[in-house]
């Protein structure tokens, strides 16, 4: 990640073979100019990122299909975003490019591309789990302004770290060497940047712990625990990479591995998000999100929104107008009353019966069905006409309330 600390006097460039064989001679390595393995290194790891962008945008294109649309595919379509971002970072930080000319901007590139795009590739990563605890634990809703401020808090974290760095000496910090045709990465800046990212991945992992007693139907837990165990593999990695070989931007073999690594364990991280129900719509489309809403039904809807009859429940997701609570209290919906479990399922298939779930035949005669009458978690969470994903992130799939509250 790092060059020499040299003198800031400004040298005329040397050759290619020279410059190996300075690098040779003053840090006892195996020097290696940036080649076609490099060229090769870039290449692949371009096509894994093409790969995961073909991968969000079946995604998109397949966003009404349920299983797909319960995966919040905004903040996925960020955090990939912010790996494409990371990997031009890596292109000048691990010297796959010769460093001249746009390229020898040292602190563009590895602070403002490199470090900034990891830390916010982490923190959006983080928000998102946030966001399930917020649900599941704390049985509040992660609406449209949850999730802008959310987006805020994340910009200006991350912008106030890099811009406080940026004004510091480059000295100490990061330097382009113009000899070496190299970035020099202080020690100091290092440690920094790479404990940011311990405490990072630390509170996510607390978040994740929290989310172990999630609903099976949604299966975030076990997919966290994947995330976060590919990401604490790569900090590990990280950490010896940059701290015991302080110069493996010069050895060919090193490099490489170090990109490959990041490349990979960020990529796979989108692939944990999202691949599974992209799998399944693609070879068992209509079985899968069949057998899909009848777990959701069985693992139970008011359990796990904490919904129940009563008009007058204080959950963010049981809250009713108060204009509607007499109209909610003469329906008495009672998911279980109505026979929304497994064994109504086998009598009644999503595919094979226009109006699997049946609400309105659980409604008294005399209150005619109001989509109003719903609790506001499922109310304009019909999907033509089955019942649609209760989506963890849901602000964007209803219709502003009538007061004008964004809810789940």
């Amino acid at each position: 990640m790092a060059a020499a600390s040299i003198g800031r006097v400004v040298q005329p460039r040397i050759d290619q073979d020279t410059r190996e064989q300075l690098l040779n001679s003053m840090f006892h390595v195996d020097a290696s100019n940036p080649d076609k393995d490099d060229t090769i290194t870039i290449a692949v790891c371009s096509g894994l990122l093409g790969l995961t962008a073909i991968l969000l945008v079946y995604s998109w294109c397949n966003y009404n299909y349920r299983p797909i649309r319960a995966k919040n595919l905004t903040w996925t379509t960020l955090i990939y975003c912010a790996t494409v971002l990371w990997f031009i970072g890596n292109l000048v930080t691990n010297n796959h490019v010769r460093l001249v000319g746009v390229w020898s901007n040292c602190k563009l590139w590895v602070l403002w591309f490199r470090v900034f795009f990891v830390y916010v590739f982490a923190t959006m990563t983080i928000v998102r789990f946030y966001a399930l605890d917020r649900v599941f634990n704390q049985k509040k809703p992660f609406t449209r302004r949850s999730s802008l401020v959310s987006g805020a808090v994340v910009i200006v974290f991350n912008v106030t770290y890099c811009l406080v760095n940026q004004l510091i000496s480059n000295s100490l910090t990061v330097e382009y060497v113009p000899v070496l045709e190299a970035c020099n990465i202080t020690m100091a800046f290092r440690i920094a940047a790479i404990a940011v990212q311990w405490v990072l991945w630390g509170a996510c992992g607390v978040l994740i712990f929290r989310l172990r007693n999630i609903q099976s139907s949604f299966n975030e837990f076990r997919e966290s625990v994947a995330i976060f165990l590919v990401i604490i593999g790569l900090l590990t990695e990280t950490s010896v990479t940059n701290l015991h070989y302080q110069y493996y931007i010069f050895e060919k073999k090193r490099r490489t591995q170090k990109t490959y690594v990041d490349v990979v364990a960020s990529v796979l991280v989108i692939w944990l998000f999202i691949g599974f129900p992209v799998y399944k719509s693609i070879f068992d489309r209509r079985n899968y999100e069949q057998m899909w809403l009848e777990k959701l039904a069985k693992d139970g809807p008011g359990n796990t929104y904490n919904i129940n009859s009563n008009p007058q429940g204080t959950t963010a997701y049981a809250k009713m107008d108060e204009n509607l609570d007499s109209g909610f209290n003469n329906s008495q919906l009672n998911y279980e009353g109505n026979g929304i479990n497994s064994a109504y399922m086998n009598n009644h298939r999503p595919f094979g019966d226009p109006d699997p779930f049946n609400i309105e035949s659980g409604m008294s005669a005399h209150v005619p069905y109001n989509d109003n009458l719903l609790p506001m978690a499922l109310r304009n969470n019909m999907h033509n006409p089955l019942l649609n994903s209760p989506s963890l992130f849901a602000a964007s799939y209803m219709d502003s309330p009538s007061d004008g509250r964004h809810v789940l």
